[in-house]
């Protein structure tokens, strides 16, 4: 691997036109506006300009690139379902009211692969440092099934590709209301490949897992952490939660590069979940997960998007702030959403766009050393984690 130099942050951005042929239906919830929307709020903001941030191409990974984390025959499926999109594959997640099939199902999900790919090909070059791919982080997919509107499972491949060109210890971060099932399974027994998950329990969830007790494979007990927070959890208990472990976990582990998943389906105002957080919340994490970059891995980050279906009000806005803190520069809560911006959404779609890129949240949180409060939901979930967790690490669940 090669070394970059730390006297300014090389940023770079994974984006084309084509990653909006990623459209299941007209009325499904994955609807790709929300990345075109993302990139012409960028634009507005003169976020990547102003910033030195280049933007790469993504290519369409190619079917042995595929199979580095996907089985030939789950691929072969998606290629037949592309060629007979009124067809259900069951056995591979395919045609189902989630995954339903269309004629750009492969080229399009595999444009996406291959942008994370090229993300980490240029972590591995040391051409960058932060390289973002918000329209990734398609993180149900497993190694031979879709699920969860996601067909290929780009952060999965990004990982492979680095740990195929040297990398010892890569830190998965995944954030989304959803928990990361597909890459924390196909990394499950790989102790190089650590996976964090912080999302709205499996109880009240889809797809129901991620607990506490789901820890990793028999050789590499420990680098599956879950935080399965309760539903209806706001800005302070999720802020709690992520600051009681994961920056502990992280340096336990000494990560060489971080691959994070910011879905931002964990918003108040996203109809498929039942978290309660605010775009302040979800930005004060991404310079969370900048910082746990700078102090742990060399400064080396990979970004990618995930969930999110308020297109309008929600994933615009914090994308274009993940973009913009990848790129060392972040924009003030209180900046106006340009106007020019704000009449495009308007006129195109017949909705109000919010007026600034913040929701007006005070953020707060306690943090761990303060004290554990046995009768709140958020402490006994972070005490679960910990005390499956931190044992393993030499650490005490109960102060460290």
């Amino acid at each position: 691997m090669t070394e970059v130099s730390s006297a300014k942050i090389v940023s770079k951005v994974v984006w084309s036109q084509d990653y909006l042929s990623y459209r299941f239906s007209d009325s499904h919830p994955m609807n790709p506006i929300r990345l075109d929307l993302t990139m012409r709020l960028a634009e507005a903001l003169n976020v990547c300009e102003s910033r030195d941030m280049a933007l790469i191409e993504p290519f369409v990974a190619s079917d042995e690139e595929l199979a580095a984390v996907h089985t030939p025959e789950y691929i072969a499926a998606v290629h037949r379902g592309a060629e007979n999109p009124s067809e259900e594959i069951p056995e591979f997640g395919l045609g189902s009211e989630d995954n339903p099939l269309f004629p750009a199902i492969h080229d399009s999900a595999a444009l996406i692969a291959g942008g994370s790919i090229a993300a980490a090909r240029e972590i591995i070059a040391g051409t960058a440092q932060h390289v973002v791919n918000f329209a990734g982080g398609l993180h149900h997919a497993a190694a031979a099934k879709a699920s969860g509107f996601c067909i290929y499972n780009d952060a999965a491949l990004a990982i492979q590709e680095l740990l195929d060109h040297g990398f010892e210890r890569v830190l998965y971060i995944d954030v989304d209301a959803h928990h990361g099932d597909g890459t924390e399974q196909i990394f499950w027994n790989d102790p190089r490949v650590m996976t964090i998950s912080l999302h709205e329990s499996g109880v009240s969830l889809f797809p129901g897992t991620g607990f506490a007790n789901e820890t990793g494979g028999p050789d590499a007990l420990g680098t599956a952490v879950n935080v399965a927070v309760p539903s209806r959890t706001s800005d302070a208990g999720w802020l709690r939660a992520f600051h009681s472990i994961v920056p502990q976990i992280t340096e336990q582990f000494e990560p060489q590069v971080i691959v994070s998943q910011h879905g931002c389906d964990a918003h108040a105002h996203d109809d498929l979940t039942n978290l309660r957080l605010s775009v302040d919340a979800q930005r004060q994490n991404m310079l969370d997960i900048a910082e746990l970059a700078k102090r742990f891995s060399n400064d080396r980050w990979i970004a990618t998007g995930g969930g999110g279906y308020n297109v309008i009000e929600v994933v615009p806005r914090a994308w274009t702030h993940l973009m913009a803190i990848a790129g060392g520069q972040p924009i003030p809560l209180r900046t106006e959403v340009p106007a020019s911006y704000r009449e495009y959404v308007l006129e195109t779609y017949g909705v109000e766009a919010p007026e600034f890129m913040s929701d007006g949240a005070e953020l707060w949180w306690r943090s761990w050393e303060v004290g554990y409060d046995p009768s709140d939901p958020i402490d006994r979930t972070i005490m679960a984690t910990r005390k499956e967790i931190f044992p393993l690490y030499g650490l005490d669940p109960w102060f460290d």
